[in-house]
């Protein structure tokens, strides 16, 4: 099986060794590659222990499982990482996360930061960041043209009413 961390590795020689606790990540972002593999895998219990002791009281474990279990993961892109080397004591990893619930594709963009606690990458708190405008690619619609919702009214007296 390819690591859902997107690295293209296998999963035994990517993330598998992080979350069975064989070894530890020893970036940032090999964390966050982590954390998103133990989404993706449904292994909760390495979403909360990778979590900062001082926080963990914030992870809502059940919902956390209903999350991770109940979406469908395809893909982590990671954007930019500032510092998180392994001789750093702090790091800040940018993603993508994308991922399908209930047949609704989601984008999740977030700024997070990591620290070392005991010697181990742990994650500490996120940002969400807003994607990008969306940009329709269509022909403009005249106030005279069918509204293209397929009401079958004209534009002007469907969704055009609040343009």
């Amino acid at each position: 099986m390819t690591c859902p961390c997107g690295k293209g590795e296998s999963l035994e020689a990517c993330c598998g060794p992080y979350l069975k606790h064989e070894q530890k990540p020893p970036t940032a972002e090999a964390l966050m590659r982590a954390r998103y593999t133990a989404y993706a895998t449904g292994d909760v219990d390495f979403i909360v222990e990778s979590h900062d002791a001082d926080r963990k009281g914030e992870v809502d474990r059940k919902n956390t499982e209903i999350w991770s279990k109940g979406s469908e993961w395809l893909g982590l892109e990671i954007t930019s990482t500032e510092k998180g080397t392994p001789e750093d004591d702090t790091g800040i990893v940018e993603f993508i996360a994308r991922y399908k619930v209930k047949g609704t594709k989601i984008e999740h963009r977030e700024r997070a930061l990591f620290r070392k606690q005991n010697e181990r990458w742990v994650f500490v708190d996120g940002i969400e960041i807003k994607g990008p405008p969306v940009v329709r690619t269509g022909p403009d619609v005249g106030r005279n043209d069918p509204c293209p919702c397929g009401s079958g009214k004209k534009y002007k007296k469907c969704h055009g009413v609040a343009a």
